[in-house]
């Protein structure tokens, strides 16, 4: 079954028939869902597009049920850096009694809105991808770089299991990568957002002991208390980044360090007083902050609660690597000239969240994230996420002038 494009295409400035948006709403079919993602749906899918194309695909099994698909198209000098096109297979749960349609029903409405767990994160940008590989090879195109496409599981649940353990295999060095494009986020506006690099994710759990005893005495030293002042000093400091956010017409999401107090836990009955309570908090800190002097400030937060109080992470990210984004740079010039030439406006941001491209920078690798959703509200992870066809086809394109302009990057110094 194929789809018209019914609006007009700024890009070709006209109409062509796609069946991509067919092959766009039957990966949005796949339950690659948590907490149980169907990855073997996945892995038939990628099977098949491999043979469509006419390119070798490998797997990579990085934990137990965990499989890396690397579809790679060969270049006329192999020896040259690689360009990898990245993408996650998994989706988030849905809230299915929030949403208009079935989220894996890929439902298209009257306006071609596609409404799919998916849709904006990130299966859009997979098949932007291998539709646009397909329209080169279509037309005998091949470049001196070559093209790894790989598709990779448990983004959405840290990636522990997926990319940050795939880039420490030998699998992963093989691939020879010079540059990597990952995702990034729909904008409202007609601009389009491209990211160079990431805040860390801090998720820390304070503990704070205290004395026990009735629930009907005025106990001293209690953990409450206790846990009271550390929620005011960072929740205080939360303030204060929101202010320099709102005060600033410069500053983005990205630029600020963001805390959320996600848990709290204590207590055993109503007339005991607990002998520990702990607060959970998310933070994400631009890569700008210098971290030792932010992890003194949090200990001096703890130090002032009381006494042993103590805290530990779940997850501590140190790396503050950028990619360049200066016209000197060869990846950058390639991508920035690209988008100049079709007339995209492009607006450079740190990532306020957390993607794979951050296992990426830390082997020292460049990585920009980019999904080509301008005029888009952000809907990843929210009710009724969706991407209109129009905007999902305009993606294909820009990926058709991106993908040949990077894979054909002259040989860089080290390279000749």
């Amino acid at each position: 079954m194929f789809f018209l494009a019914t609006s007009y295409d700024p890009f070709n400035k006209f109409l062509l028939y796609y069946p991509s948006v067919t092959l766009f709403r039957e990966y949005l079919r796949l339950k690659t869902v948590h907490p149980e993602p169907d990855y073997d749906a996945a892995i038939r899918f990628m099977e098949r597009i491999a043979e469509e194309l006419g390119l070798p695909m490998k797997k990579v099994e990085v934990c137990p049920g965990r499989v890396v698909a690397v579809i790679t198209w060969v270049g006329s000098r192999p020896e040259l850096k690689s360009v990898v096109l990245n993408s996650h297979t998994d989706v988030v749960p849905v809230y299915e009694g929030h949403w208009k349609y079935d989220p894996f029903a890929a439902v298209k409405d009257a306006d071609g809105n596609i409404y799919g767990r998916g849709s904006q994160d990130m299966k859009c940008v997979t098949i932007q991808y291998i539709e646009a590989i397909r329209r080169l090879k279509a037309a005998g195109k091949r470049f001196s770089r070559t093209i790894h496409l790989t598709f990779v599981p448990d983004e959405e649940v840290g990636g522990h299991k997926g990319m940050e353990t795939f880039v420490k295999l030998p699998e992963f060095h093989k691939l020879n990568i010079g540059f990597a494009l990952d995702e990034g986020l729909a904008n409202p506006t007609n601009a389009y957002t491209v990211f160079y690099g990431e805040r860390n994710p801090w998720w820390i759990t304070v503990r704070c002991p205290g004395s026990p005893g009735h629930g009907s005495r005025f106990v001293e030293n209690t953990a409450a208390e206790k846990l009271q002042r550390v929620i005011n000093s960072f929740l205080e400091f939360r303030e204060k980044e929101k202010h320099r956010l709102n005060i600033s017409e410069c500053f983005t999401l990205g630029d600020v360090t963001t805390v959320n107090m996600t848990m709290v836990k204590g207590g055993m009955a109503y007339n005991v007083v607990p002998a520990e309570m702990d607060v959970s908090f998310d933070l994400r800190i631009p890569p700008t902050v210098n971290l030792q002097e932010f992890e003194e400030k949090i200990k001096a937060w703890c130090k002032e609660a009381g006494e042993d109080v103590t805290y530990d992470f779940a997850q501590k990210h140190m790396d503050q690597n950028f990619t360049c984004t200066e016209e000197s740079d060869p990846w950058w010039h390639a991508f920035s000239s690209t988008c100049k030439a079709m007339n995209m406006t492009v607006k450079k941001e740190i990532f306020p969240a957390a993607t794979d491209s951050r296992f990426i920078r830390e082997e020292g690798l460049p990585a920009i994230g980019f999904s080509p959703m301008n005029l888009t509200p952000i809907l990843l992870h929210d009710h009724n996420e969706y991407l209109n066809e129009q905007v999902f086809l305009r993606g294909i394109q820009v990926y058709e002038r991106l993908v040949p302009a990077l894979a054909s990057v002259p040989p860089l110094s080290g390279e000749e």
